[in-house]
């Protein structure tokens, strides 16, 4: 079997069902209302999400981080619910910080099985991870609400300073790239995105070595906001790594230990995934 046709098969076999509903609609041409109903279905009553669709924080009540992988997977299947997004805005505001920064997670997760990382909440943490993704998203998704206001003003200011960390980096790139202010925000994705070279957790070598985020999980795509920071022959270097990184499974690893058997079985069925999408958006499958 080549490639995609092992990865399809690793993912069948073990994938959530949130992977395989987006596997099936964005290489199969299967319904997005499959990734819809699967997203619906990890909503709280207080309009956030939950029940561990971050894999490494098995809390069932609603975290910003995991508010921020639904309206991912919702961005990835191209789809745009009104309802899901105004839900979401008013549990952020419910959490946020009178400036409307949000933290990554609540202190509810410390009650659950989770992460050795997630040992405890750090307050050093810069809140635009996950507060500048998840406000590019909700603004993709044509929400609009007073704390969404005011967090776009934050993101916007906060990006005015330096960012030292890959993650939150990554956050201000989703901002970027799906900020309807096209002008200003080109300007600006390249000089993020150029930051990640001295920032902690980035992987700027392929092959083994420390977890980090790599120039691909930055810029995953040729067109994606900030990919000119990177050299081309750095990009080709991480691309035949990703692509030579398929294990006989037929999906990729992972570079932590999660919380448990099964999580590290579901993180794989999410890294596979996006080792596809990033391998097909640049032509290498």
């Amino acid at each position: 079997m080549n490639m995609l046709d092992r990865a399809a098969d690793f993912i069948w076999r073990n994938a959530r069902l949130i992977e395989r509903a987006l596997f099936s609609c964005q290489f199969l041409g299967g319904p997005s209302e499959h990734v819809r109903a699967v997203i619906v279905s990890c909503r709280n009553a207080d309009g956030g999400f939950g029940h561990a669709l971050e894999a490494d924080i098995r809390a069932p009540d609603s975290q910003p981080l995991h508010v921020e992988v639904a309206l991912r997977a919702l961005h990835q299947a191209g789809v745009r619910d009104s309802g899901l997004a105004e839900g979401a805005c008013a549990f952020l505001a419910s959490v946020a910080r009178e400036d409307g920064a949000v933290p990554i997670a609540l202190p509810t997760m410390l009650e659950y099985p989770r992460a050795a990382h997630w040992a405890r909440l750090d307050p050093d943490d810069d809140p635009i991870n996950p507060t500048a993704a998840l406000v590019g998203l909700l603004r993709w998704q044509g929400a609009e609400h007073p704390w969404l206001e005011r967090a776009d003003a934050w993101c916007r200011r906060r990006l005015e300073r330096s960012i030292d960390e890959a993650h939150a980096i990554r956050a201000a790139l989703t901002f970027l790239q799906l900020s309807p202010d096209r002008p200003r925000a080109e300007a600006l994705a390249a000089q993020v995105a150029g930051q990640a070279l001295g920032a902690r957790y980035f992987k700027t070598a392929p092959g083994p070595g420390p977890y980090g985020l790599t120039p691909l999980q930055l810029t995953p795509s040729p067109d994606a906001a900030g990919r000119s920071a990177f050299p081309d022959s750095l990009i080709a270097a991480h691309l035949d790594d990703l692509g030579a990184s398929q294990q006989k499974d037929g999906g990729w690893q992972i570079a932590w230990e999660p919380p448990g058997p099964g999580a590290a079985m579901e993180w794989r069925g999410t890294m596979t995934l996006e080792a596809l999408t990033i391998l097909r958006a640049y032509g290498r499958i």
